[in-house]
């Protein structure tokens, strides 16, 4: 991010803006404000996120409710009492949980998956804090960088702490994501952002804790496209950037094995998450950003009235 720009004015839409472009941009704020804004225009709100007064149903009265969500006109209708439900009776802790480790610097095309990441983020991060909700963010590798605990005043401690985090070590998920399901006591929505540089059942047992302990999670699948498509033709080393450890290769022979393992990586995760109810969305950073907004609160949409 090398660059400043200073009014709101100058990102017209995000759907028309190179993710490298936005990558340039330094300010955490404008991007978020830039992309949610004209993501959110004319969009239905998915009931994942936020406070709403919207009315949801009826269900039948159960000892213990509030009798002033008594719908008293239905039960002028029926002679039955039937309790009025909302999409969210209050406001939600919401809390971004950001990959720093090395493998997160990689790109290939101007904007690393750590850029992507934070970009997004900023962005979902905003776009909860419209919603009146509280907001708060961990940063972790092989353990926790940094944390900003949900409040509803913390979206710019957020943005800054976003703003100049740099991805320093190699990274583990099971240790911090385990010590952090014990530190989120209340339930609330959680957002990993990594590129899951692990076995898919190391990734499963890192984040079941935070599932089980009534969480609704949601994972983002953040890869470069060169690691999606392997498309170099040249002979040439490759380094593993958590371990430093370089490899010669020669891709035109690998390339085919390479993608069905990617194919394969995917696929599983995929089911086991779906196992056990976490919301998991593969992102290509060559994608924009409102793109990977809708392409999940659609599909969160679709799997809430299916659910």
């Amino acid at each position: 991010m090398a660059s400043t720009i200073g009014g709101a004015g100058t990102l017209p839409g995000a759907r028309f803006v190179d993710p490298v472009v936005l990558a340039r941009v330094r300010n955490l704020e404008l991007v978020a404000r830039s992309v949610v804004d004209g993501f959110i225009n004319g969009l239905h709100r998915s009931p994942y996120f936020g406070a709403s007064v919207d009315f949801a149903e009826h269900r039948g009265y159960v000892p213990g409710d509030d009798i002033r969500r008594v719908d008293w006109r239905l039960y002028a209708r029926t002679d039955r009492y039937y309790v009025k439900e909302y999409e969210a009776d209050s406001n939600s802790n919401f809390a971004v949980l950001l990959d720093v480790s090395k493998s997160m610097r990689f790109d290939s095309h101007g904007v690393s998956k750590f850029d992507y990441a934070r970009m997004l983020a900023g962005c979902l991060t905003y776009m909860v804090h419209r919603q009146r909700d509280r907001v708060g963010f961990v940063a972790f590798d092989d353990e926790v960088v940094e944390h900003v605990p949900p409040s509803a005043k913390h979206m710019n401690v957020v943005l800054h702490v976003l703003d100049r985090l740099e991805p320093r070590r190699p990274g583990r998920l099971g240790p911090p994501l385990q010590k952090l399901a014990e530190h989120f006591g209340r339930r609330g929505i959680l957002v990993l952002i990594s590129d899951l540089y692990e076995e898919p059942e190391a990734i499963l047992d890192a984040v079941s804790p935070l599932r089980f302990r009534g969480h609704d999670l949601v994972v983002f699948h953040v890869l470069d496209p060169a690691e999606l498509e392997f498309s170099y033709d040249a002979a040439s080393s490759f380094e593993d950037l958590e371990s430093g450890e370089q490899i010669p290769i020669v891709p035109e022979a690998l390339a085919e094995q390479y993608r069905a393992l990617m194919r394969e990586h995917v696929d599983a995760l995929t089911a086991k998450f779906s196992e056990i109810r976490v919301d998991y969305t593969l992102l290509n950073t060559a994608q924009p950003l409102d793109y990977a907004l809708f392409s999940y609160l659609s599909s969160r949409e679709r799997l809430t009235r299916v659910r």
